[in-house]
């Protein structure tokens, strides 16, 4: 066992009963504690059931890592698109402290350095930093006494912390049950990737021990579904945890269809494998094919075929094929399988809609999983692996919940009256692009809250989880709300402000800033630009007019896929509220604005303007636009941002000084206020933080900026400009 867990098990013997049994295996019981009621039993009963969900969550999760055979499986990336699982390892730990400082529930870090670098980077998103030479992982052992810090934390914070019933959306609390379902979701994702591992770095576990189960694959059929209508409605007082992209109303009449008894086992895929599916490209769609010219496929990523015939390759072992099995593939491979399925029987053969599983679950008379052990291989209950297809019937029908994940047809998309989390805005905004598609039902290790009917989740099409497929005969798929009009009024309003027209006159502020900059450099090197809080990216993409380099960092991804979508030579699309329900449909392309020359000299990344990660430094100039009076901790923020610039660099600040609580706690205003009996501005704020390093070159003056909201309503605001040289 390598140094990072050999506290594992001695950790497990001093832990209470709850804590230690989680170790034991996972397939027996007593059973891993379900997601909790929010709105039942009092206080002191909350405590207890909360601190016992965390807990068996945080030690499964470690346990899962029992799985790697030594140090070195930590920093070999299992797949080129993800993280080395290390950052896995710490990235659920800081998630914990970094909401919690969201929600003020504590105000100091544990260790702002992995705060900072397992903070973001697990998924393919264009701001995500997968550039290994900008890392110096730590060790194990080093993560995993990181997170018995955080364990602590969090342990004392249930038992101790001003506790106001019920906790919902609004309570900081959320911040908790949050941290414990994200972890949730990556024992799943990490599970995943120790699976993609190659073998020589994995080991077997006795807390995770595959199914032994094996016949003769059953033959599919298809049953017949009535006609009904599906309704989601949950809304802030549902008295159970859930992501943004699961509140809001939702209704479909579902007309009448045929789907298949069960999953489609290796058995069944093998046919189309052995009929050259993953050869003749007509039975793939075009993203599907470029997917399959990228990697050479020739069959299913977990099928591994030997001269004495084809293995499975499970989580730690490869094993004789278990043709009874779900098939495991990713998106394009189930909707191959359906088209050629379609071309074989004349039928309408394709992957259900996210409402016809919804109907199929309905049908199957399933409910939310309670405490008992489920009929079901789901919530890591049975096994931890996939089982036959043919062992857990629900109705008519196998495995509508549990053994894998189902691919649908449905790219995910927001309900009515969505709206994001404050302390979590990028869970799925980034996702409401038409290339994620959902997937229902959960797997074998699904828990908490991916096994609730409301659950959503979606995955790029290529993306492995442990999913599978089963298909529906029926009539064509009805075209989606589209998601390429950005209609969130506060994005929608930042486009305009940074990409749209002029009003009243006043230049747009983005690239009246880039201007005021450049000019004030004069002959000073122009090598490298760091635009800090950059928001929509407009002066970023300005900058580089003049600049050889320049990295846009944002908190928001919302705001960050903007710039990621203009310099990906996509047009940026919104709507404007123009009265009422009444709106005005806007588009503009870097082309419209002088900018598509410069956009190979830009980059995006999201980031705390307080906690940045250490590659980014070496700059000659640093603009903060509006930034400082957002900030958590401003004053952090200005005693160290001389780090970040060159000797004799700039660093340019614009604010209109609106000191709000609600962004900047009372205490940690630089100006704004009495001292001492006499005002104390913001500038005399800047000169005390930046007067060691800093000297005042030019400033300050102001520079208007104008916001539109409605056709007939303008915000109209003066932001001032200083210019300080780093000295020291």
């Amino acid at each position: 066992m390598h140094s990072g867990h050999n506290t594992l098990r001695q950790a497990a013997s001093s832990m209470g009963s709850a804590q230690a049994r989680v170790l034991s295996s996972f397939a027996a019981n007593p059973l891993l504690t379900r997601t909790p009621n929010l709105r039942e039993g009092d206080e002191a009963s909350f405590r207890r059931i909360l601190r016992d969900y965390f807990l068996t969550t945080f030690d499964c999760y470690e346990s899962l890592f029992e799985c790697l055979a030594n140090d070195q499986a930590y920093y070999i990336k299992p797949i080129t698109l993800r993280h080395p699982l290390i950052f896995y390892f710490g990235h659920t730990a800081t998630f914990f402290v970094n909401k919690l400082l969201l929600t003020r529930m504590i105000s100091e870090r544990i260790n702002q350095r992995f705060e900072s670098m397992f903070a973001v980077g697990v998924d393919e998103m264009s701001w995500d930093d997968l550039n290994e030479a900008h890392y110096q992982w730590p060790t194990p052992a080093e993560v995993k006494a990181y997170r018995d810090k955080v364990r602590t934390l969090v342990v004392n914070l249930i038992e101790t912390a001003p506790l106001q019933m019920p906790v919902d959306w609004n309570n900081p609390w959320w911040a908790i049950i949050m941290g414990v379902e994200h972890e949730r979701i990556h024992l799943e994702t990490s599970s995943v990737l120790i699976r993609q591992h190659k073998l020589q770095y994995v080991k077997s576990s006795s807390n995770w021990q595959a199914a032994q189960e094996s016949a003769t694959a059953p033959t599919n059929e298809l049953i017949s579904v009535a006609a009904g209508t599906v309704r989601l409605a949950k809304d802030k007082q549902d008295p159970y945890y859930g992501w943004d992209n699961e509140y809001g109303l939702h209704e479909s009449d579902i007309s009448e269809f045929k789907a298949a008894k069960f999953l489609v086992s290796n058995q069944e895929f093998l046919a189309f494998v052995e009929a050259g599916g993953y050869l003749n490209l007509h039975n793939w769609e075009e993203e599907g094919k470029g997917w399959l010219a990228f990697t050479k496929a020739q069959h299913p990523t977990f099928w591994v075929k030997k001269t004495n015939g084809w293995y499975l390759r499970l989580m730690t072992e490869e094993v004789p094929m278990c043709w009874d099995w779900p098939a495991e593939v990713n998106y394009h491979e189930a909707k191959a399988f359906c088209n050629w399925k379609k071309s074989e029987t004349g039928m309408n053969v394709r992957l259900p809609t996210e409402d016809e599983w919804y109907r199929l679950y309905d049908v199957s008379g399933l409910h939310n999983i309670g405490e008992s052990a489920a009929n079901a291989n789901l919530h890591l209950d049975h096994f931890a692996s996939s089982c036959p297809v043919n062992k857990f019937a629900q109705g008519d029908f196998y495995d509508v919940i549990g053994n894998v994940w189902q691919w649908t047809e449905t790219p995910i998309y927001p309900f009515e009256g969505f709206e994001v989390h404050s302390i979590y805005d990028d869970f799925t905004t980034p996702t409401f692009d038409e290339r994620h598609n959902l997937i229902k039902g959960g797997s074998w290790i699904s828990c908490g809250n991916e096994t609730l009917r409301s659950s959503r989740y979606a995955f790029r099409r290529h993306f492995f989880q442990h999913a599978g497929f089963r298909y529906v005969v029926s009539g064509d798929v009805k075209p989606l709300p589209s998601s390429h009009y950005e209609t969130d009024k506060l994005l929608s309003e930042y486009a305009e402000f940074h990409y749209g027209n002029e009003y009243f006159g006043v230049p747009n502020f983005s690239k009246a800033l880039a201007e005021l900059a450049i000019k004030t450099l004069g002959d000073k090197p122009k090598h490298k630009a760091l635009d800090l809080g950059c928001a929509s990216g407009r002066a970023t993409f300005e900058l580089a007019r003049a600049f050889d380099f320049v990295t846009g960092i944002d908190f928001s991804a919302r705001f960050i896929g903007q710039g990621v979508q203009l310099a990906n030579s996509e047009t940026l699309r919104y709507t404007l509220t123009d009265e009422g329900e009444l709106v005005s449909y806007k588009s503009r392309s870097l082309n419209d604005l002088g900018l598509n020359e410069y956009k190979h000299k830009v980059e995006f990344f999201q980031g705390d303007a307080c906690n940045l990660k250490p590659q980014f430094t070496g700059y000659d100039l640093i603009l903060a636009a509006n930034l400082i009076d957002r900030l958590y901790s401003p004053a952090k923020f200005l005693t160290s941002i001389h780090e970040r610039l060159n000797l004799g660099g700039v660093l340019m600040l614009t604010s209109p000084y609106t000191w709000l609580t609600e962004h900047t706690p009372r205490e940690e205003w630089i100006g704004g206020f009495k001292k001492d009996g006499e005002s104390f501005t913001t500038l005399d704020g800047l000169q005390a933080h930046l007067g060691k390093h800093f000297r005042l070159i030019k400033g300050p003056q102001e520079v208007p900026f104008v916001i539109r909201e409605t056709k007939r309503k303008f915000q109209h605001t003066l932001s001032e400009v200083t210019f300080w040289e780093r000295i020291s």
